[in-house]
């Protein structure tokens, strides 16, 4: 290379290097984004924490956008590739799964991008910012309580558990059998995964019908299955004798409740944690970095006696 052809690939290099520079003040130019990132849109519940939670981001300046994982680790990961590549400045998750979604997180944090759980928590402390996540533990205790009541301390009952790899399913099952494990005249006849899926729901309890057929109760990890579970003991000529617990305080069980079919759901407050989560990632994006690694959300029992004390879907207008 001669010293003419040095100088113009020098002039050339710094001309590309100014053009880089250019197009990524570019990007940064106009409102910051947050990605919204939902487990599953098949769920109304799940609809409203998405929603909730890109409006409030809009509200305090920011572009959002909602993404659905289809309940697929695979989808959620094609997703965060996606968020990163296009510079997103911060991502509200609802997680798939609590240990194969920590790599997703981690990931946008070393992309400079940081991550809010929200509902759903991942096994990884140093990987989200915070984790805003339902008391589930607690709330199952006092759902556990009033299920003793209401059986009077003995009966067989079935559990709907939710996803296997989720720490709700298991916080809320271990919280409901803390409580009821103490009475042995209470009996699991049968416990199985519905994926907190209606259909699911649906389909796993007319099969334990089958092979059980005299059963006083179905405690259901949310209210989805709750329905599900309902649906199966009206075809079986049963719903008036099963009594029917879930978990969420959706609208539908709400309703239920209210017309004596459902007995009982533990309200949690969807809204309230969308917009903490926001909030949060404002306050991190401002500069603030003083939040705590987890916000716990209370969570209250809802039946037919107090439901008029409560809007659907809980706190959080």
């Amino acid at each position: 290379m001669n010293d003419l052809q040095s100088h113009f690939r020098v002039i050339i290099l710094a001309l590309c290097s100014i053009v880089l520079v250019a197009c990524n003040g570019n990007e940064k130019e106009g409102p910051k984004r947050m990605a919204v990132v939902i487990s599953t849109l098949n769920n109304p519940w799940f609809v409203v924490l998405g929603e909730t939670a890109a409006n409030r981001a809009r509200e305090l300046g920011y572009e959002a956008t909602i993404f659905d994982s289809q309940n697929n680790t695979a989808k959620e990961a094609e997703h965060f590739e996606n968020i990163i590549a296009s510079g997103f400045d911060a991502i509200l998750f609802n997680p798939t799964d609590a240990e194969g979604s920590v790599s997703n997180v981690k990931r946008a944090k070393v992309a400079g991008i940081p991550t809010f759980c929200i509902d759903r928590e991942v096994n990884s402390l140093n990987g989200p910012v915070t984790q805003i996540i339902s008391d589930n533990f607690s709330g199952c205790v006092e759902l556990g309580q009033y299920f003793v009541r209401e059986l009077n301390k003995q009966g067989n009952y079935v559990e709907l558990l939710g996803l296997v790899g989720d720490n709700n399913t298991w916080n809320r099952s271990k919280g409901f059998h803390s409580v009821v494990d103490d009475f042995p005249q209470l009996k699991m006849v049968a416990q199985q995964s519905a994926d907190f899926d209606r259909s699911k729901a649906l389909e796993v309890m007319e099969s334990v019908l089958q092979a059980n057929p005299n059963v006083s109760a179905v405690f259901c990890g949310n209210d989805a299955m709750a329905m599900g579970a309902y649906q199966a003991l009206v075809a079986s000529g049963k719903a008036e004798e099963v009594k029917v617990f879930g978990f969420d305080g959706a609208e539908d069980v709400m309703d239920a409740i209210k017309d004596g079919k459902i007995t009982a759901t533990a309200m949690q407050s969807p809204k309230l944690m969308a917009k903490t989560a926001a909030e949060m990632a404002d306050k991190y994006l401002q500069g603030d970095k003083d939040i705590p690694r987890k916000i716990p959300i209370a969570v209250e029992i809802v039946t037919k006696e107090n439901i008029d004390e409560f809007g659907v879907y809980g706190n959080g207008e």
